[in-house]
C-alpha cells in the first residue's frame, strides 16, 4: 500500500460517515432538529460508539454483494433511541433490492428485507 493510501485511510472513513450523515439528516425538512441529530451522530462517531462507514460497507459487501444505493445512520426508535443503526440499501446484480439494518457499534446485522423486481 502506498504512503498516500495509508495516510488518507482515516479520512476516508470519516468522510464516508459524514456523507452518510448528510444524506440522512442534511436535506430533510425541519433542518434545525436534524442538525441536532447530525451533531449527536458525529459525537457518537468521535466517541467510538459507531463503527466507521467503511467497516459497515465491508460487512454488507460480504453478505449482500451489489451496488450500495443509500446509507442512513440513525437511532433505532424501537430501542427507545438507545441503539445507533446503519440502514443500507443494496441493489444486487439480479435486480433484487436488499434493505439491511446493522448495529452501528458492532456491525452485526439486525435484520434484512428483500424486494424482487417487477
Amino acid at each position: 500500500m502506498g504512503l498516500n493510501q495509508t495516510a488518507s485511510h482515516p479520512w476516508r472513513n470519516t468522510l464516508g460517515l459524514l456523507c452518510a450523515i448528510f444524506m440522512t439528516f442534511g436535506a430533510a425538512p425541519g433542518w434545525a432538529d436534524d442538525h441536532h441529530d447530525h451533531d449527536l451522530a458525529r459525537q457518537a462517531f468521535e466517541a467510538g460508539e459507531v463503527l466507521p462507514l467503511a467497516k459497515i460497507l465491508e460487512q454488507v459487501a460480504r453478505e449482500f454483494p451489489g451496488q450500495v444505493l443509500d446509507v442512513e445512520l440513525e437511532r433505532d426508535k424501537k430501542m427507545d433511541g438507545q441503539l445507533w443503526v446503519y440502514k443500507v440499501k443494496v441493489l444486487r446484480a439480479d435486480g433484487v433490492l436488499a434493505k439491511i439494518k446493522l448495529n452501528a457499534s458492532t456491525g452485526a446485522i439486525i435484520g434484512s428485507k428483500t424486494k424482487e423486481p417487477k
